[in-house]
């Protein structure tokens, strides 16, 4: 039987050092599976990128469809570093027999800790409050009077996994939750204690909003110059998901109006670049990294290397997104390789 080969994305490296610290990776050592990082940091897969490897951990290359030929070998599965997987063209995966996996279980504790730090800045002016000891204006304090959250409505936008595990953090503190989330079983909701509402119901009743949802072509935009105008005065918006899901330009325009009073954003339409939100006193920003902590790296690390080594097992891994692949004859036949 043929060894199984892992290739690891090169955006992993900064020179020598794993930018992300220890992601699990002497696990396959111990499993004796062979890794080894790709020869190059590509923006996008090639065929030839991806020929050498049966499995492929990856962080931010984007998977087209034109990372696979018909006359060119192909990994049987791609571990994808995170949860978001809009760079990944699904069909194109299922239809070569590649499945792809993602690592909610790595994700989300550190992305729900990290969405309540970032509400909590929100709610006390802390980028503000921080510039006035900078430059001295101590003065000002008096005008940065923050928001207490015991007895605010958190309105989420997505009440999945990450969601839920928010929802947990919440726990301690005196608020109301409603949730707008189509795919959200009511009796999960129940449990949580979310009270399932409308999109309108939700930008009109919630103090805070909470975009915690995968973006697809229905959350495109979903908050938008009508929901931001339906929204309190006193409201804020924290988006921890993807920058697409809010209209960015709208957000600007609620901004700077009054319309809302503060956002917090960890995600932006087209980054790295910002459409000049970050000049903007009652923002407070982080670039797509505010829940990159040790504890992320390992678990998410660790997810994919289960991933991996599921597959070199010959079984199926867990946290497939593309379902439809597991009944693929092309990966039913690959996973018979290695069993």
């Amino acid at each position: 039987m043929a060894p199984f080969r892992v290739g690891v994305s090169r955006d992993f490296l900064d020179g020598d050092r794993n930018v992300w610290g220890d992601i699990g990776l002497a696990r396959l050592d111990a499993a004796g599976v062979p890794w080894q990082y790709l020869p190059g940091d590509v923006a996008a897969f090639s065929p030839h990128d991806l020929a050498p490897y049966d499995g492929v951990l990856f962080a931010g290359s984007a998977v087209p469809a034109s990372a696979f030929a018909d006359d060119v070998p192909r990994p049987a599965v791609l571990a994808r570093f995170g949860v978001g997987y809009d760079t990944v063209d699904l069909d194109a995966c299922t239809a070569r027999g590649v499945a792809v996996t993602i690592t909610p279980d790595g994700a989300r504790r550190p992305v729900a800790t990290a969405t309540l730090a970032m509400l909590l800045a929100v709610l006390h002016n802390l980028v503000a409050k921080d510039r006035l000891v900078r430059e001295q204006k101590w003065a000002e304090r008096t005008n940065l009077m923050g928001t207490g959250l015991n007895g605010l409505t958190i309105g989420l936008v997505g009440v999945g996994n990450t969601g839920g595990e928010f929802v947990r953090l919440l726990a301690p503190f005196d608020v109301t939750i409603i949730g707008n989330d189509p795919f959200c079983p009511p009796e999960r909701a129940a449990e949580l204690g979310v009270r399932l509402v409308g999109r309108d119901e939700l930008a009109a009743t919630a103090d805070a909003v909470v975009i915690m949802a995968a973006l697809t072509h229905d959350t495109f935009h979903a908050v938008d110059a009508a929901f931001l105008a339906a929204m309190k005065p006193s409201a804020v918006v924290i988006n921890m998901a993807r920058g697409p899901i809010v209209d960015e330009q709208a957000l600007i325009g609620a901004l700077t109006s009054g319309g809302i009073r503060a956002a917090g954003l960890d995600v932006f339409e087209s980054e790295p670049q910002t459409s000049g939100i970050e000049r903007l006193p009652n923002v407070t920003l982080a670039p797509h990294s505010i829940a990159w902590t040790s504890e992320m790296s390992l678990g998410n690390g660790n997810s994919c290397i289960d991933a991996l080594l599921a597959v070199a097992a010959g079984q199926a891994p867990r946290f497939v997104v593309n379902r439809d692949v597991l009944t693929q004859p092309a990966f039913e036949q690959r996973l018979k390789e290695w069993r």
